[in-house]
């Protein structure tokens, strides 16, 4: 009963913390009759001119080719929107309001005032601060105390292991995010990701480029053409990488580390690190031959960690989704990308040793398997290259699906709040002009994003995307970012690092199926364990990556 009681004071808290979109900078885009076939403006509209409505309750605008320039004070009661101006002296006047994330429809004696919001640069980041330290203690106590209650065993955690774990997650931030050696290394790997990424472009030039023009043609500019192939590459490299070492030896350092400090078995130290680098269903051939021997504990860790991360082959779209064109975006958002995966890798423990703590003998050899990569260098990339192809297929049919899914989720959702004038009253009252999934998701989630350091303004968006990835996947969670990110719609900067942290990882319910096929293949005798660890890795594997993202969310400011 305590957890549902926690998520229903969660589920009040936002319904009851709500903001008005309608402030803000509004651009001019027309000014028609609402029935007009011509397309012609009742009066002439040039860049710049605007419209500024005040969170004080006053207004302003300006139209530079009439001239025309007014002010004054507003008030919105349900959908109606009434100016009384200052300047000039005119009698009050009261418009019908219609409002999306992006546009605004001011309607009066059958003309429409129409605007587009004005795009907002996120405000910087101000630095580590004691109350971004309070706000990321307060939310790294949540978190806890939300594992804590879903715990099998809450007598059994061994807290020197979480304060350990924790300690770990802590210091990998502190050096990835503010030790300048250290960041300048992890930027140093962003720019071999971004550099990657231009030779992959290379690739799907020669494929797709048009004889006539050699350029590849607009109408072939999309998600297939355009970001799938960097998840064949970069698979087929993971491959090499793997083949010639380089992947094994990192991971037994992240593994011995890992061994060291939080006194773990073997199998689960190196399965947590492998998770670093590579998928849920890769990375239990590390530990392939101690699969079917490994404790519960063991196997939740195992399962948790694979929540928690993402893989390489995936890392590189996230970056074109995020960083677009702009090399120093890719940069940056590569490095945020690695540390995320980094400091969920120790989480993912905590979380699992939270939720299921040991108590059962281990094994403590630690080993990283060989797994059979091929003959040579040319097997290892052939192999990777149709893993990454089959990667990449599922990723494609997923976004199809899932992407639909919640479109008719959203047209259903919008007929129930059209027949019952829910809709009216949600563009009036919150930051949504209807009732949808997104919505749904975004008031849901919006107390965690806030627990996670993210500010008021822009906590329901951050929200939104942590029940798109949950609900559905980090994919869908990535391409939303990408878009809100583009079309200017986060007040601060530090809320979209936040929600890179957040989305960086494979903690969704469709994962769930992938964990029990993928690694019940592997070992049968686990299948029972997998099924019922399902659910509790999906929650560890959340803990882990908001763990993350509070830590990121503190130490930045």
């Amino acid at each position: 009963m305590n957890k549902i009681y926690f998520f229903i004071i969660f589920v009040l808290c936002s319904l009851f913390t709500f903001s008005q979109t309608i402030e803000g900078k509004w651009l001019f885009e027309s000014i028609r009759y609402e029935i007009d076939s011509t397309g012609k403006d009742l009066k002439p509209i040039t860049d710049g001119d605007f419209m500024l409505i005040n969170e004080d309750g006053t207004f302003e605008y300006a139209l530079s080719a009439v001239p025309l320039k007014a002010n004054g004070s507003w008030k919105l009661n349900s959908s109606t929107l009434s100016f009384n101006y200052t300047e000039p002296k005119v009698p009050i006047r009261n418009y019908s309001t219609t409002i999306t994330k992006t546009h605004l429809i001011l309607s009066e004696n059958g003309i429409n005032f129409s605007f587009q919001r004005a795009v907002v640069v996120p405000t910087a980041t101000s630095g580590f601060s004691i109350s971004s330290l309070f706000r990321g203690i307060l939310g790294i106590i949540s978190l806890l105390l939300i594992a804590f209650l879903f715990s099998r065993n809450r007598k059994g955690i061994d807290w020197k292991l979480v304060s350990k774990g924790l300690g770990i997650q802590i210091l990998f931030a502190l050096l990835i995010l503010k030790v300048s050696i250290v960041s300048s290394g992890f930027e140093f790997v962003g720019k071999i990701f971004t550099k990657i990424i231009s030779f992959t472009q290379d690739g799907t030039m020669f494929l797709f480029k048009s004889f006539e023009t050699g350029i590849i043609e607009s109408p072939l500019m999309n998600f297939v053409i355009m970001i799938l192939p960097t998840v064949i590459f970069f698979s087929a490299l993971t491959s090499l990488f793997y083949y010639w070492g380089i992947i094994p030896r990192i991971v037994y350092g992240f593994a011995w580390l890992m061994k060291k400090i939080m006194r773990l078995s073997g199998p689960e130290s190196v399965a947590a690190a492998g998770n670093i680098f590579l998928g849920q269903t890769e990375s239990p051939l590390l530990v392939k031959p101690y699969l079917d021997k490994m404790t519960m504990s063991e196997m939740l860790c195992l399962m948790s960690g694979g929540m928690a991360t993402i893989a390489g082959g995936v890392l590189a779209a996230y970056i074109g989704f995020l960083g677009g064109d702009d090399p120093v975006q890719q940069i940056m958002f590569a490095k945020h990308l690695l540390a995320a995966s980094v400091m969920s890798a120790p989480a993912a423990i905590v979380a699992a040793k939270i939720l299921l703590p040991e108590k059962e003998k281990f094994e403590t050899k630690l080993e990283v398997s060989k797994a059979d990569m091929g003959a040579n260098a040319l097997e290892a990339i052939s192999k990777g290259t149709t893993d990454g192809l089959r990667l990449a297929v599922n990723v494609g049919a997923m976004l199809l699906v899932f992407i639909a899914l919640m479109s008719m989720a959203n047209f259903i959702l919008f007929k129930v709040g059209d027949w019952t004038s829910l809709n009216a009253w949600i563009a009036t009252n919150t930051r949504y002009p209807e009732l949808s999934f997104n919505m749904i998701l975004g008031y849901i989630f919006a107390p965690i994003a806030w627990l996670m350091g993210v500010c008021k303004e822009d906590m329901f968006l951050v929200g939104q995307l942590l029940g798109e990835k949950t609900v559905l996947n980090e994919f869908v969670g990535y391409m939303s970012l990408g878009e809100m990110k583009k079309a200017g719609l986060f007040f601060e900067q530090k809320s979209i690092i936040i929600a890179t942290y957040i989305l960086c990882g494979f903690a969704n319910f469709a994962s769930i199926g992938i964990q029990i096929g993928g690694i019940g293949s592997l070992a049968p005798g686990q299948r029972k364990n997998l099924s019922n660890f399902g659910f509790k890795a999906l929650i560890g594997g959340t803990i882990a990556s908001l763990l993350s993202a509070t830590i990121a969310g503190m130490i930045i400011g």
